[in-house]
């Protein structure tokens, strides 16, 4: 999840467009995913197969439901390495400080995305290890800058948040869809499957502490930084650098340079992650025959999926490279990207949930509290799309819905190819 990043990235873009609402779309987003991560754990608790969401919906749903669902999830995680990538371009700039003015955007894109499929081809374990404990101090160290805030202002209540002066419901909402890609991810632990200790029982409950315990420190975060940045200039929206004037401020400046470069690290680490989640999901895919037979073998030695991290990383990095070829800056790659990869997640959680009460049904556990949790989860869902498209969203967002429902309709167009081919063989 790599939650260092969205104090330093997400917080301010949702602030942009949520102002003094910022902490209540935090918490509606947090109200949303753990009623996913609710669903996605009973699944977790019956299944270790490293498909993740995929395999959920293809154990239960209809195949096209379930052919829906892979794109769904490949496309989500692509998306969010995409975003990840901006993000690191965008704050490997903060921490060059001078030195960045003689490093192309492109070079850093390529050092962000080719070192990811690197690990991701090589092992994970040693590196990712390494990349927890840079994440956890960075997570310590702003916890101890937003907390000294808070205790310099006197632990009261913002009178301005609490009545959410000047937000208005179009930005709450806007600014839930960016808030929820402060959580994505959190399901993730779910794509390793057997590869981790005692899956059915380690599984879902990192799934869900991985959601509740981000929720709270970016609920905490975000209701510290708009506090701390009431009259500031430039304001928290527009800051390039919100840690360091804010570390300036709590007294402890020295933390500055050090949220810094783990925030870096965390953006590296974020794009592995995704790179190895969305491999594992197109490898499953090749086994499915949803994609080609190479991207379902995996090294003779390493046993990691060659050929589908290469890629994922590749798919990642083509967007990044174009985009930011055009001009665009490493914050609005990482948002624009990001609201992508919210489309994807929330497809794959929807029918998540509409797949849990068929599941249990079949294992005979089905009760009401399941059906009311799955009604509730995929009503969430729907909302939070529906939300991002009418009122109709300033320019690009408004524009991207269609990139995903184009992008969803080729995947589907290729399905239906592969079903007639199918049908035509058994004939045959």
């Amino acid at each position: 999840m790599a939650p260092s990043t969205s104090p330093t990235l997400t917080i301010p873009l949702v602030f942009a467009l949520a102002g003094t609402g910022t902490w209540l779309a935090y918490a509606l987003a947090m109200a949303g995913i753990a009623l996913m991560a609710l669903c996605i754990a009973a699944f977790a608790r019956d299944s270790a197969s490293p498909g993740s969401l995929y395999i959920y919906t293809r154990s239960t749903l209809p195949p096209a439901f379930a052919a829906v669902a892979a794109w769904a999830l490949f496309f989500a995680y692509v998306m969010t390495a995409a975003s990840v990538i901006g993000g690191f371009i965008s704050y490997a700039y903060v921490f060059l400080g001078r030195f960045g003015s003689h490093v192309s955007p492109g070079l850093l894109a390529v050092v962000c995305a080719g070192g990811a499929v690197w690990i991701a081809w090589r092992d994970v374990k040693i590196s990712t290890q390494t990349m927890l404990w840079i994440e956890a101090i960075s997570v310590l160290l702003i916890s101890l800058v937003v907390g000294r805030l808070l205790w310099k202002h006197g632990l009261h209540i913002d009178e301005a948040q609490l009545r959410l002066r000047g937000a208005t419901p179009v930005g709450v909402r806007l600014g839930v869809m960016l808030a929820l890609f402060s959580f994505v991810g959190f399901e993730s632990a779910t794509t390793l499957g057997s590869e981790a200790k005692e899956p059915l029982k380690t599984i879902p409950r990192a799934v869900l502490r991985s959601a509740m315990l981000a929720g709270i420190f970016f609920i905490v975060c975000a209701y510290g930084e708009v506090l701390s940045f009431h009259g500031a200039n430039p304001g928290l929206g527009e800051s390039a650098a919100p840690m360091r004037y804010l570390s300036e401020s709590a007294d402890v400046r020295a933390a500055g340079p050090v949220i810094d470069a783990g925030v870096l690290v965390s953006m590296f680490a974020g794009t592995l992650a995704c790179v190895i989640a969305a491999a594992r999901v197109l490898m499953l895919m090749a086994h499915n025959g949803l994609a080609h037979g190479r991207f379902a073998k995996t090294h003779v030695e390493k046993e990691t999926p060659g050929a589908a991290s290469i890629l994922a990383g590749s798919l990642a990095f083509l967007p990044v490279a174009v985009l930011a070829e055009r001009g665009s800056t490493g914050a609005d790659i990482y948002g624009w990207m990001g609201t992508l990869a919210v489309y994807g997640f929330l497809t794959v959680y929807a029918l998540v949930a509409v797949a849990l009460p068929l599941h249990l049904r079949r294992r005979g556990r089905l009760r009401g509290g399941v059906i009311m949790l799955s009604v509730s989860a995929a009503v969430a869902t729907i909302l939070a799309m529906v939300g991002t498209v009418f009122p109709v969203p300033p320019a690009p967002y408004r524009y991207l819905p269609y990139v995903y429902i184009a992008y969803l309709a080729g995947g589907m167009a290729w399905y239906a190819v592969l079903q007639r081919r199918a049908t035509v063989l058994a004939s045959s």
